[in-house]
């Protein structure tokens, strides 16, 4: 089911925009305009265009075998990398609602069905990046698995 969605409300709509322009049509010129959580944004859109390699690489290790990223949608693509970003750099943020928030912004872009399927593949990237990356949550408290 389809939900009304007004991409005003979340930063994920627009941090996609932002890579699928930058990504897919060579659009250079990243301006971020008003929004209450510009900083998250920019964060997020910059952290993920700089660490692109990194980002690929955990997606050959975690899931090489189940996940070619050349040979999703462009919009998959885009979703997948900017997700794994925050997995990896936003230890912060819990896993449900990165994949939640992903997920709302999908229906703006994909079908239900496709939506389905990034649901699944987010939620088995996160389940393998962060129990082997190096953080725990114990308690609903996030600890480097070095304490």
């Amino acid at each position: 089911m389809r939900t009304p969605y007004n991409p005003n409300q979340s930063p994920r709509v627009i941090i996609i925009q932002k890579l699928y322009g930058n990504f897919f049509n060579d659009d250079t010129d990243l301006i971020f305009p008003k929004h209450r959580f510009k900083k998250f944004i920019k964060d997020v859109v910059l952290g993920t265009i700089e660490r692109d390699d990194v980002i690929k690489e955990e997606v050959k290790n975690h899931l090489s075998e189940d996940l070619q990223l050349t040979n999703l949608d462009k919009v998959f693509q885009v979703i997948v990398k900017s997700a794994i970003f925050e997995f990896l750099y936003k230890p912060k943020v819990s896993t449900k609602i990165i994949i939640k928030e992903y997920l709302d912004a999908s229906n703006f872009f994909l079908e239900d069905s496709q939506t389905k399927y990034l649901n699944a593949i987010l939620d088995k990237i996160a389940k393998k990046i962060r129990t082997t990356n190096g953080w725990i949550w114990i308690n609903k408290k996030l600890f480097s698995k070095t304490f």
